[in-house]
Formats: C-alpha cells, structure tokens, sequence
C-alpha cells in the first residue's frame, strides 16, 4: 500500500512530513530524502501500533483527496510505500485458484504499483474488509 504524504519546509527547519490518512503521524528529515524515509518508517510504526492496538488501519487515499485542505497548502506530495504483510504476523502458504486472464491482470496491476502478487491480493483484501466494517 502506499500513503501520500506533505512535506513542508520553512526557513530555517528540517522537512515536516504529515500523513493525512493516518492522524497523528508524523515525520521530519534535514533532506528531502532523508524526511521520506521517515516517513515511511513513521507510517510502519503508526500503522504497526494501530494494529497492536486492534485498531482499523484506514486504507490510503489519493493525493487529489487532500489536495483542497488548506492544511496542507504549499507542500510537496509523494507517496510512501508500506507493506502490510509484515503486520499481520507469521505467513501462511495457501493455494487458490484464478483464471488465467484475471491472474495476468492482477500481476500487472500489483507490478504498476511495485507490489508483489500476495502483497497486492493482502492490500485489496484488507481495505475491502476496512471498508465494509466502516459501512
């Protein structure tokens, strides 16, 4: 999954970096790079403490979603990548069966968003879960 993220700079300060889909978690970085790479362990641990906590993870948004809120006029936007497999405890092999064309398209869309296929099948089922427990 990956979560778009703001990063703000004033004269004088490190790169601010907010998460609009994750209240409350936030970053900082004295390069741009090094405030994404916060970020994207900030996220991790955000996300990691909402599960301990048997919190709902929000699944992402887009960019254009926050893009209005003033809150975060004038930042660069970027998205921050996150695996969630590694927060949902010991892997467990199962064996499915798909046809082969909706396969081909899953592969390609889980290699356009730089996710592996159980990555990519892990992602969509949690935020379908997410979204129907929110409804």
């Amino acid at each position: 999954m990956r979560y778009p993220v703001v990063i703000h700079k004033e004269k004088g300060s490190d790169y601010g970096v907010s998460v609009p889909d994750l209240p409350g978690c936030f970053s900082a970085g004295r390069t741009m790079q090094e405030a994404l790479e916060s970020a994207r362990e900030a996220v991790a641990a955000h996300i990691e403490g909402m599960r301990i906590d048997g919190d709902r993870v929000p699944p992402s948004t887009s960019i254009d979603a926050h893009q209005g809120n003033p809150d975060y006029a004038g930042g660069v936007w970027a998205l921050v990548p996150v695996e969630l497999g590694k927060f949902s405890g010991r892997a467990k092999r199962i064996n499915i069966t798909l046809p082969e064309r909706a396969l081909t398209e899953l592969d390609a869309c889980a290699k356009s968003f730089g996710e592996t296929r159980s990555g990519f099948l892990l992602r969509a089922a949690l935020e379908f879960i997410s979204r129907h427990r929110a409804a």
